[in-house]
């Protein structure tokens, strides 16, 4: 988690909503991102997507069966449901998301039974350090207007 959080401060750097994840397989990690929906203009550049990417490429799968994910932030919808679709069988958060939380706050789709897959979730990872970025990036976003 620390590196993901270290990722969240490099989003932060340039102006990102400071989500940081990486993406971890046999103690290694093999993917990693930030949020960049801002620089690169597009819905889809979240921290998960972008480690889920890089992780994929890594192995030369699609299935992400033996990894471990930690997001500094409680996933989205959408990234929650490309967690499922990778098949990553773990989850490690920092902080909920009340707002827009897919894995508990507002739905939780990742330990649903419905679908064919779930996914084990730890949280509360260094929880304050978590929650202490995104809440200083929203309160300065909020001063300069």
């Amino acid at each position: 988690m620390k590196e993901a959080l270290k990722l969240a401060e490099a989003a932060y750097a340039v102006d990102e909503v400071p989500i940081g994840c990486v993406i971890v397989y046999k103690g290694k990690i093999i993917g990693a991102g930030h949020n960049l929906r801002n620089t690169r203009k597009n819905t889809l550049y979240h921290a998960e997507i972008i480690a889920i990417d890089a992780a994929s490429r890594h192995i030369g799968d699609w299935r992400l069966e033996n990894c471990t994910i930690h997001v500094t932030i409680e996933p989205c919808p959408m990234c929650a449901g490309a967690i499922l679709q990778a098949r990553i069988p773990r989850l490690v958060y920092g902080a909920a998301s009340p707002k827009a939380g897919a894995v508990g706050s507002i739905i939780n789709l990742l330990e649903n039974p419905a679908f064919n897959h779930q996914v084990e979730v730890a949280t509360g990872v260094l929880e304050a350090e978590c929650s202490a970025i995104v809440s200083k990036f929203f309160q300065t976003s909020r001063a300069r207007l």
